[in-house]
């Protein structure tokens, strides 16, 4: 098959490689059919590295994904040969102490597409995923659409993690597509006001027309002096979602006493810090965010009728051998892009 590999810093080239072997009774072969582009591939691309995960190239990312199932496995009764699905990246062994407690997403043995050192990515023609991280989607359900629903999990999964939502006042620090779903998320589920900021204009535009109450973009404005304005009372939950130190810093000034501070954005650097004495007066609640836990599924279902909306996040398309173009446009934050989609 056909699949695009990291080769180094910035380096991306078509190769071809074998096909993926079923294995396991359990085992589902997909042809992809649509890949997002992704903050953490572009993490891949551009540094190598996340963290303590370290590429070894040639490496594939990607794992953002939607698929028609051609082939399946003895024990196979989740899908069948024909069937369009949704793939959730991560898989999880079931067994550990983590699985077992209801933390699949934190499971010791975990396994997640496009993540070095445990599985190669989606960015290939085909690919064997276990049954239980294959999602059957509805007719009327687009393959973008599906792809789109796991970063939308991450911001179900961050949402239900902060508070209630219904009456709620929050801010969204970074608008990429992250924290434009947390933003969907919050208004779906009630949230009152929703303050959103961004260093790109064109990513404000897109959060104010996607339902913020509020948008500013910090090399404009002070945002603690601007949403403090409008909020004197400050607010219930700040979602970082831009992995910035300057972003974790607002975060703290912006939630009032016993609110939350939730960590979703994947820092550049190995340390972050908060000025404990702030923190520790208001009494916060600092929470991480780790991908998503079981809320695929629940995404699905509200995405399905129509009650959960994100198509609007899709601003550019790529075709597979035209993925590098996708990472680089991605990768610089050019013409407005959010949200780039490779389709097969």
């Amino acid at each position: 098959m056909k699949a695009m590999m990291l080769t180094g810093l910035r380096a991306m080239e078509m190769r071809e490689v074998p096909d993926p072997v079923m294995t396991a009774p359990n085992d589902v072969f997909l042809k992809l059919a649509v890949v997002g582009v992704c903050g953490s591939d572009i993490h891949y691309y551009t540094t190598g590295k996340i963290g303590s995960q370290v590429v070894q190239y040639p490496f594939m990312v990607g794992h953002e994904c939607a698929a028609v199932v051609e082939r399946v496995g003895a024990a196979v009764t989740r899908v069948k040969p024909g069937d369009r699905v949704a793939v959730e990246p991560a898989m999880a062994c079931g067994q550990c102490d983590q699985c077992r407690s209801g933390r699949p997403h934190t499971c010791r043995r975990l396994k997640f597409l496009g993540c070095p050192g445990q599985a190669e990515g989606c960015l290939a023609e085909f690919l064997v995923m276990p049954q239980e991280c294959c999602f059957p989607i509805e007719e009327g359900m687009t393959f973008e659409q599906a792809a789109l629903s796991e970063p939308l999990a991450i911001g179900f999964y961050a949402v239900r993690r902060a508070l209630p939502m219904k009456g709620a006042r929050v801010a969204i620090l970074g608008a990429g597509p992250i924290g434009l779903s947390v933003l969907v998320c919050a208004r779906t589920m009630g949230a009152h006001a929703i303050y959103v900021s961004d260093k790109i204009d064109a990513r404000l535009a897109v959060a104010k027309a996607a339902g913020a109450t509020w948008v500013g973009n910090p090399d404009q404005v002070n945002i603690v002096k601007a949403v403090s304005a409008h909020e004197p009372l400050l607010l219930d939950a700040v979602f970082e979602c831009c992995g910035e130190q300057s972003a974790v810093d607002e975060g703290i000034e912006l939630v009032q006493p016993g609110g939350k501070l939730m960590l979703v954005g994947i820092p550049g650097a190995d340390r972050v810090s908060f000025v404990i004495d702030r923190a520790r007066r208001k009494e916060l609640d600092i929470r991480n965010v780790r991908r998503q836990c079981e809320c695929l599924h629940p995404t699905l279902a509200l995405m399905a009728p129509g009650l959960l909306k994100a198509d609007f996040m899709i601003t550019h398309r790529f075709r597979f051998d035209q993925a590098k173009e996708a990472f680089d446009l991605v990768a610089a934050y050019r013409d407005g892009v959010v949200k780039a989609m490779v389709t097969f």
